[in-house]
């Protein structure tokens, strides 16, 4: 590429070519940072400083624009669009750089200059995407092409508006239909944009009853427009999607066309189907699209192409009225937007720009066609197979369905069976979206929230796939971590219901709904105290909810305790993460009480246990002072002066009573030590209380964690691990019987007399005592 750049006789143009694929590489490179480059960009480019005098280097300031693009890299995943951006992205920066360039032309030279670039491509796009004889307006925000279509179709429609303003809106209010399956907050844009009142939008119905739940109802548009004419209002505009924002589904475009006509109305389509119009076979009711008065592209995404514009493709015969709605203009930095697009389309050529849509298409078809053959998947599609959108949900087949590999739940089912499925399974597909993205990041996948079905997962390589480079081995890694993650949603959803159950009959604890918790369930230990009409925060339930956590994590098992909820308004629960198939329900639910009960009876223990010490000080107090009292009358006033008292000692000598006290934290009482003293042996006391435990005691197998199901007989475990486990049990068996079920030929006549001798000596151990002789002193 140097050596092309050299042959450029503008040396402003090749050095800043040179300069452009330099600076790219500069960012690009993240692997040339070391820790010294690290600590510094932590030292100059986090913290900002004054302005240097000297100025500094192109490298230096590219080496800061790289530390603040790649700063927060341990904390958030690395984007990976500036790795992907490739030879066709360089174009289309350099096509920024050149627009500033060119700016500094003579106006002459500008103005031919410009010119040709938004007339070259003009015309590519309106062949490329056969719209013909079409006009084109390029803008940053894809709404605003949208908004400028209107302004457009206002003046058009209202002949005084450019002098009455208001006036004229107000008389007969302009109303423009968007579809129920529109992008959110299209509707409230242009009514900011235009300054009209959001009662000039009107919100039209999908279909019910027949067809696809994304698809405009053309019956009941018909039928709005008709109502609004009678109140003397007027039609404007409608805004028809090929492609929804959602899950791709295209409105009979034809159909919509026709009842435009009729009532003289403005047709604008939108969509990622669009994109399918470069291609050779396109199907009909996309192809409608062609006919309608504009259409709204977006070649960025569908290319892969940074910085690049929107395109909003119109038709109109008055160049007044399109310069007065701003969608022409006569300054050359508005002409000079679609610079990058031109430079970008001629390095693709036309081969390149089928192949880049036609590929994302595949990706769709081969993806599509991947998850029909997996059970438990149910796809979002439309009767047509060209759409570059697949949108599909886990779901749990219902009773009495079909269980084959391509069941799923009729579009037709009865509203409650459907409600019942879409609610225990959202929350499910949040978390399996969320896996199946960090699992394979180039497939750019996305969780959605449909009104209808639900949350889904929804992938749109059209809008991906030409800047995360994905590729057909994605795709295929895609369906295998979809396959991987099945066993574990089927099981949790299953086991949702026992749990449930368990939970329900067990005294003490308290299931809770969390439609947003991904797993088994949610469980609450309700203590003592527990005020249950009150959802306020909860100290001492808190406490206990926080040691049972922390007993659950130390189990080691392979399921995931959580505590909740963040917010503080809400008692403290225990959440409980996914689980596979071998879970004992009834251990983990038996588990759980026992320990929360544990818990809390230690906690009582505790604090009564405080206050009985706290009762004991104040009696041995009272005790101590009564001893001294005691012992001041037994000695008498003159033992107590000093002098005296030592001569009163020395000749008569007192032998004071030992009376110590103890005090016995098990029974919370002071006792006299006088026991201690005579049998030279500490008392016991009585004997604590016994640790609380389950009713179930589950003998667990060498290496099995808790709450698993017994494996024996289970293809989980080997041979040999099984026969091993096997042996063990039996030789803990054999040793348990003791010997005198053993045969009497297995023992030996020595082991015989033996063991005769050993019970004899058992029944009179006080024949081989050793007699002590008792002292002179002691009889």
């Amino acid at each position: 590429m140097d050596t092309s750049l050299e042959k450029i006789v503008d040396p402003t143009l090749a050095e800043m070519g040179k300069n452009l694929k330099e600076a790219m590489k500069m960012l690009e490179d993240s692997q040339r940072r070391t820790e010294e480059e690290n600590e510094k960009k932590l030292l100059s480019g986090d913290i900002p400083g004054p302005l240097q005098g000297s100025g500094q280097d192109m490298v230096s300031i590219l080496q800061l624009v790289q530390n603040l693009m790649h700063g927060d890299e341990d904390e958030e995943p690395q984007s990976s669009r500036i790795q992907n951006i490739g030879e066709q992205g360089h174009m289309a920066l350099l096509g920024h750089s050149l627009g500033a360039y060119i700016s500094t032309l003579d106006k002459e030279k500008l103005r031919k200059l410009t010119t040709r670039i938004l007339s070259d491509t003009t015309l590519w796009l309106c062949r490329i995407f056969r719209y013909e004889n079409g006009c084109a307006y390029f803008h940053e925000d894809e709404r605003e092409g949208l908004a400028k279509i209107c302004r457009l179709a206002i003046h058009s429609r209202y002949e005084d508006f450019v002098v009455d303003g208001f006036n004229v809106l107000y008389n007969k209010k302009p109303v423009i239909y968007l579809s129920a399956a529109a992008r959110p907050g299209l509707g409230q844009y242009l009514c900011n944009q235009l300054g009209l009142p959001f009662p000039c939008l009107c919100r039209v119905p999908c279909n019910t009853m027949f067809g696809s739940q994304h698809q405009m109802d053309v019956a009941f548009l018909e039928k709005l427009i008709k109502d609004d004419i009678e109140r003397g209002r007027l039609p404007l505009l409608l805004v028809a999607n090929a492609g929804t924002a959602a899950v791709g589904h295209t409105d009979k475009i034809g159909r919509l066309k026709e009842l435009c006509e009729q009532y003289g109305m403005w047709l604008h389509v939108e969509g990622v189907n669009l994109a399918t119009l470069a291609l050779g076979y396109v199907s009909s009711s996309v192809l409608a699209a062609t006919k309608c008065d504009s259409m709204m592209l977006t070649p960025g995404p569908w290319l892969g192409l940074p910085a690049v514009p929107a395109v909003t493709l119109y038709k109109h015969d008055d160049p007044a009225l399109t310069l007065v709605a701003g969608l022409t203009s006569n300054k050359p930095a508005d002409k000079l937007r679609a610079l990058p697009l031109w430079l970008s389309l001629q390095y693709l050529g036309l081969d390149g720009i089928v192949e880049r849509i036609k590929h994302a298409c595949q990706l769709s078809q081969r993806l599509q066609e991947s998850l029909k053959k997996v059970n438990h998947i149910k796809i979002l599609v439309e009767d047509e197979l060209s759409s570059p959108v697949v949108v599909f949900r886990f779901f749990q087949e219902l009773p009495g369905s079909d269980s084959g590999p391509k069941a799923v739940p009729a579009p037709n089912m009865a509203p409650s069976a459907a409600g019942q499925e879409g609610h225990s399974c959202d929350a499910l597909n949040r978390w399996l979206g969320e896996q199946l993205k960090q699992l394979v990041p180039a497939s750019g996948l996305t969780v959605t929230d449909l009104e209808v079905e639900g949350v889904c997962v929804r992938f749109s390589p059209l809008m991906t796939a030409g800047v995360l480079g994905t590729q057909n081995e994605d795709v295929d890694q895609l369906v295998a971590s979809i396959k991987s993650k099945l066993p574990v949603l089927t099981c949790t959803l299953q086991l949702r219901e026992e749990f449930k159950q368990e939970v329900e009959g067990t005294a003490g604890l308290l299931h809770v709904d969390d439609p947003n918790w991904p797993g088994i369930g949610v469980v609450r230990y309700e203590h003592a105290n527990d005020d249950k009409s009150s959802l306020k925060s909860d100290p001492e339930g808190e406490k206990i909810h926080a040691g049972l956590l922390k007993k659950l994590n130390e189990l080691e098992s392979d399921l995931t305790f959580k505590m909740g909820p963040e917010y503080r308004s809400m008692k403290s629960c225990i959440y409980i993460g996914m689980a596979s198939d071998d879970i004992d329900v009834s251990e983990l639910v038996e588990t759980i009480a026992v320990t929360a009960r544990e818990i809390e009876e230690n906690s009582r223990l505790l604090e009564n246990m405080t206050e009985v010490i706290r009762k004991g000080i104040q009696e041995a107090q009272v005790q101590l002072q009564k001893a001294n009292e005691e012992r001041l009358l037994e000695e008498g006033v003159l033992r107590q002066i000093p002098v005296v008292g030592s001569v009163l000692n020395w000749f008569s000598p007192l032998q004071p009573s030992q009376k110590g006290r103890t005090f016995n934290l098990t029974a919370g009482s002071l006792e006299s030590t006088e026991h201690t003293y005579v049998s030279k042996v500490q008392g016991m006391g009585v004997t604590p209380p016994p640790t609380p435990s389950g009713t179930r005691t589950k003998q667990r197998l060498p290496g099995q964690k808790p709450f698993k199901k017994s494996l024996r007989g289970s293809d989980v475990m080997s041979e040999t691990s099984s026969v091993s486990h096997i042996e063990d049990l039996e030789k803990m068996e054999h040793l348990s019987t003791g010997p005198e079920q053993d045969t009497p030929e297995a023992a030996s006549p020595q082991e015989a007399d033996q063991s005769e001798a050993l019970q004899e000596e058992a029944q009179h151990p006080e024949d081989d005592c050793p007699q002590v002789e008792e002292p002179e002193s002691l009889r």
